[in-house]
Order: C-alpha cells, then sequence, then structure tokens
C-alpha cells in the first residue's frame, strides 16, 4: 500500500492531492469528476485539508474491508482497482501483498489506539475545565453576597 501511495504522490510531499487522485483514478482505468474526487477525498480526509495523507488513504481500503463504502463511489473502485491479482503479481507477490496488509491493520489499530487516548484526553480535560469553572463560580458568588 505505501507503494502504492508512493507512486501517486507525485509531489513527493507525503500528501495525495486532488491533482494527484485525479490521475491515480485515470491511471487506474476509474476516471472521476472534479466534484466525485473532492467528495473522495471529503470521506476519508480526517484533519480537513483537503488531501490524503497516507493514514487516510489506509482508510480507504479498512472502510473497503468493513463494507462501509457504497458500491457506485469512487473510493470503493479505488479499493476494488488496488486489489492484487496473484495472475499478474505471483505468489511471491501475494506473499508481499498480505504481509502489507497485516503490517497496515497492525498501524490502523495503533492509530485507533492513539486516537482513542486523545479523544479520552480531551474529555479529562474538558472535565478539569468544567470542575474549574464550577470552582470558579462557587468562589465568585461568596464575593457578591
Amino acid at each position: 500500500m505505501e507503494r502504492l501511495f508512493r507512486q501517486y504522490d507525485a509531489g513527493k510531499d507525503g500528501f495525495i492531492d486532488l491533482m494527484e487522485l485525479k490521475l491515480m483514478m485515470e491511471k487506474l482505468g476509474a476516471p472521476q469528476t472534479h466534484l466525485g474526487l473532492k467528495n473522495m477525498i471529503k470521506e476519508v480526509d480526517e484533519d480537513l485539508d483537503s488531501k490524503l495523507s497516507f493514514r487516510e488513504f489506509l482508510l480507504i481500503f479498512r472502510k473497503a474491508a468493513a463494507g462501509e463504502l457504497q458500491e457506485d463511489s469512487g473510493l470503493h473502485a479505488l479499493a476494488r482497482l488496488s486489489e492484487i491479482d496473484v495472475s499478474t503479481e505471483g505468489v511471491k507477490g501475494a506473499k508481499n501483498f498480505f504481509e502489507a496488509k497485516a503490517q497496515a491493520i497492525n498501524e490502523a489499530s495503533r492509530f485507533e489506539e492513539e486516537i482513542k487516548a486523545e479523544q479520552e484526553e480531551k474529555k479529562k480535560q474538558a472535565e478539569e475545565l468544567k470542575q474549574r469553572k464550577a470552582a470558579f463560580k462557587e468562589l465568585q458568588s461568596t464575593f457578591t453576597q
């Protein structure tokens, strides 16, 4: 997956932007409209920067494996067309593919753990802020009486 990502990251900036995605879809034989490309990015763009990081790129395949992509969506076409063909790649290619897939799953679970930890930290900070505000209001009420 990383090789495929790097292959279409023409700017070598670690992201696939709209034009790079357009080129990728055309080379895969599933050209998309400008609006279709924007919608593809929007569906997995977690940081809302209008381009795909490698993590967001992997999210496409995770959603495809979970059946969360519509059959007629550009992302579904990308996931389907990017699957390995054992007849052309051979068994060694399949082995590499499945090893990469397992590694991607491990990375995805690590990312999920990081996201959960970040969310819990945000909840904790929000709770602390709420407690500080309540303590401030309580203190403030003693001065206003």
